[in-house]
């Protein structure tokens, strides 16, 4: 980041606006006849949410650690702390990890601290290699602890020299890349002895940096190979890319926050120069090919999350495949380098008219070079399916998986068996779409197998190997199960089984999963319903959409159970009925649906969410759909502004947070896949007029609540203030809520929830919300 002297003056304001009330029967009453919701109606509310819910589902959350004989361990909750288990997929056990109780009297004796086996104090641990000890780190520090003898003593191993959170191991282990002064470092492991790889990266044209847009890390972005001895990464080059600045609140003067950002439209954007590194004889290899774009085939990065699977490696370290996406994302090459000279060849290309993903779970294109293929991902017949061509040709050799249905990602490839092991959605027909499951198929198209039968959203861990799949399988309204299974589908072991029990006797329900049609009448449309747990059918509730309209998700969010989605049900309890709806223009469907408002963002879904939730009005009499409100955050924050302001009939109250308002003040990447390239023209505007919420501000009627934070660096806070700059310009009331030194993520902050919890009462359900309500502290103990 860098400082660059900049003036502009910030207007903060805040309207006050009434209106009439709508009254409802309700027991609370003032003596003008008036709701009133108490501060027992809002803890109550406040049990619904998620520090309280997630505390009453134990034996669930299996998260597998794999140890290097395929052995695993993983932590669940427990009705009274937690308990640690070992599993051998070999032998088919399951078992404690160790006795616990032993373990906590041998660490209250070195610690000289009372401990109790159900709550150790460590989350996490290390298996020696014999499995006859393990490490831990307690009271601030190691301990060595034998489970043969349950006896602690201190670690006497040598410091960890292992990776920090922004540098990356080798694959054996040896030596770490990390980011020094714009270039890239190596640091030996056994002897601490660090190497400049790089020499000439320079402020904005710097090696292996992620910090374009809305990203920033100082975690290398890098690919070591399988032999240790060659780093593939990138010197990104923002020389001239445009710049974003924010400011702190602070007394006197505040600090200037400068990076760069590009925005749609830009003649100059980030570019990224590809290289590999030698490191043994500290050469840098530039590969032969002009700058690529900071492009990737699945997320509006380069690099998603902590991986990088658009670069794969070949088994002897001698070349390197990589896919090249354009700036708009039609247009996605396959490329192969040579490590040591950096020549190029293009294997393959695919253009499109819309959009190119290499999957939606993940990459899903694989390099074979040891039989010279290409396992290839497109959703060339509408569907995401897998194609196997030939390495050398680049000649398709044919279609893999076909039919209606999504490969979601490709975990294992076996070569040796010619199989390929996948989860996938929409296979199985009169199940949820979205329901995720695991597959096994042929190289040759044959033999396509379910390995999870359930009726259920599966939830995949592969082990190292591949030959053993963790599988957690549930549904919104059903808790997990977790199991071990084999290649071949059959369960090895039952893990655990999710005790509920205590959530249900909190009165807890599950949403209400539904159907509707689509804006076109006859696309199924699936969402989630959360009803007041003391529904009364002889009464009219106001209904509130909480929205998130994607392009790249949707609203309801993963399949899987969860004991509580934001606060939907939290709010329900307030007197209302809340929805979460997945319209047409969202993934995991088939492309063209994926596609749906493609060039027009400014769509928001909105047309599936208002003709569905009159559908749902129809069917429940109980719904009163003349009082709908919206709410949603970042993307849903953009749509319930949209909503207000292209349904000005029908959605009568909005609360907007951190909103992308107008995606030319938001990052490229972003704009340019889903929109388009920005084009001009000098009688008509741009083509990202139709999306820019603040040119249809004159169209509000009803309530609208805008929050944001003032240091969101992800959505900077200029986009609600071109709204509000455009509202003042027509007129209109509005209510605005400024969070000073907040980031993007301050949406269930206490007083954001209060004030959004408080605009519903008052404004949809036309009561009286209790004044000031404090939410709880979070507890620090899993509450019984």
């Amino acid at each position: 980041m860098q400082s660059r002297g900049n003036r502009f003056l910030l207007l903060i304001l805040t309207v006050l606006v009434g209106s009439a009330a709508l009254v409802v029967p309700a027991s609370g009453q003032q003596s003008s006849g008036k709701q009133v919701l108490t501060a027992s109606d809002y803890a109550h509310a406040e049990k619904f949410l998620s520090r309280t819910t997630n505390g009453l589902v134990y034996r669930s959350g299996v998260r597998p650690n794999w140890l290097p004989d395929e052995r695993f361990w993983y932590r669940v909750p427990t009705a009274d702390g937690s308990e640690f288990v070992l599993v051998n997929p070999t032998t088919g056990t399951r078992a404690a990890a160790f006795d616990h109780g032993r373990l906590a009297v041998a660490l209250s004796e070195a610690t000289g601290e009372d401990h109790d086996g159900t709550a150790l104090p460590f989350s996490g641990l290390e298996f020696a290699y014999d499995g006859g000890t393990i490490f831990v780190t307690s009271g601030g520090r190691d301990w060595a602890c034998s489970i043969g003898n349950y006896r602690c003593s201190p670690d006497r191993r040598p410091a960890d020299t292992g990776p920090t959170r922004v540098e990356v191991a080798s694959p054996d282990g040896n030596q770490i890349a990390f980011i020094r002064d714009h270039n890239l470092w190596v640091r030996e492991v056994s002897s601490g002895e660090e190497r400049q790889t790089t020499r000439d990266g320079i402020l904005d044209y710097a090696y292996a940096t992620d910090n374009a847009g809305w990203k920033a890390s100082d975690r290398p972005i890098v690919k070591w190979s399988p032999d240790s001895k060659r780093i593939y990464t990138f010197q990104q080059d923002q020389r001239g890319v445009g710049e974003m600045f924010l400011t702190d609140t602070r007394v006197g003067h505040p600090n200037l926050k400068a990076w760069k950002y590009p925005l749609p439209g830009d003649s100059i954007i980030t570019m990224v120069e590809r290289v590999v590194i030698d490191i043994d004889h500290g050469a840098v290899i530039r590969l032969q090919m002009q700058p690529d774009q900071h492009r990737s085939t699945t997320c509006d990065d380069i690099a998603c999350g902590r991986s990088w699977d658009d670069v794969q490696w070949s088994p002897d370290s001698s070349e390197v495949a990589f896919v090249s996406t354009s700036r708009d994302h039609r247009e996605t090459y396959l490329r192969l380098a040579n490590a040591e000279t950096g020549a190029v060849r293009t294997v393959l290309h695919e253009s499109v008219a819309t959009f190119f993903e290499a999957g939606t779970g993940g990459v899903n294109w694989r390099y074979l070079p040891n039989s010279n293929e290409v396992i290839w991902f497109s959703q060339r017949d509408d569907w995401g399916h897998l194609y196997l061509y030939d390495l050398e040709s680049g000649e398709l050799k044919h279609q893999i998986t076909s039919g209606e249905g999504n490969v979601a990602r490709l975990l294992r490839v076996d070569e040796e068996n010619r199989l390929l092991y996948f989860t996938g959605v929409g296979f199985e027909a009169d199940r949820d779409p979205y329901f995720q499951h695991l597959y096994r198929i042929g190289f040759d198209g044959t033999g396509m197998t379910l390995l999870s039968p359930e009726d259920a959203n599966h939830s995949i861990t592969a082990s190292p190997s591949g030959e053993w799949f963790v599988d957690s399988y549930s549904t919104p309204a059903t808790p997990p199960v977790a199991v071990l299974r084999g290649t071949d589908g059959a369960e090895v072991v039952r893990l655990e089984e999710a005790d509920i029990s205590d959530l249900l006797a909190s009165g807890w329900q599950p949403p209400v999963p539904f159907t509707v049609k689509g804006r076109d009448g006859t696309t199924d449309l699936y969402g989630l319903m959360f009803q007041p747990t003391h529904l009364d059918v002889n009464k009219k509730y106001p209904i509130i959409n909480s929205i998130y309209p994607g392009p790249q998700a949707g609203s309801v969010g993963g399949r899987s159970f969860s004991a509580a989605r934001g606060d939907a049900q939290a709010i329900a309890e307030l007197g209302f009925i809340v929805i979460k709806l997945d319209g047409m223009g969202t993934p995991w469907r088939s492309k063209s649906f994926h596609e749906t408002y493609y060039a027009d963002m400014g769509d928001n879904t909105l047309p599936d969410q208002v003709t569905g939730m009159r559908q749902l009005a129809e069917r429940h009499p109980w719904i009163d759909i003349d009082r709908a409100g919206i709410w949603g955050h970042s993307g849903g924050g953009y749509a319930t502004t949209g909503a207000m302001f292209h349904y000005p009939d029908f959605f009568k109250v909005g609360v907007s947070q951190a909103g992308n308002h107008d995606n030319r003040v938001y990052e490229d990447d972003w704009g340019e896949k889903w929109q388009g390239l920005l084009v001009r023209d000098p009688d008509r505007g741009t083509n990202y007029d139709s999306q820019a919420n603040q040119n249809f501000a004159a169209n509000l009627k009803g309530k609208l609540l805008l929050a944001h934070g003032t240091m969101d660096d992800n959505v900077p806070f200029y986009s609600t203030l071109l709204v509000v700059d455009a509202l003042i310009a027509a007129n209109k009331d509005f209510d605005l809520v400024l969070l000073p030194n907040r980031t993007h993520g301050f949406g269930n902050e206490p007083y954001m929830m209060r004030r959004r919890w408080d605009y519903f009462v008052e404004h949809l359900l036309g009561a009286e919300p209790p004044d000031d309500y404090e939410f709880a502290q979070p507890a620090s103990r899993r509450p019984r």
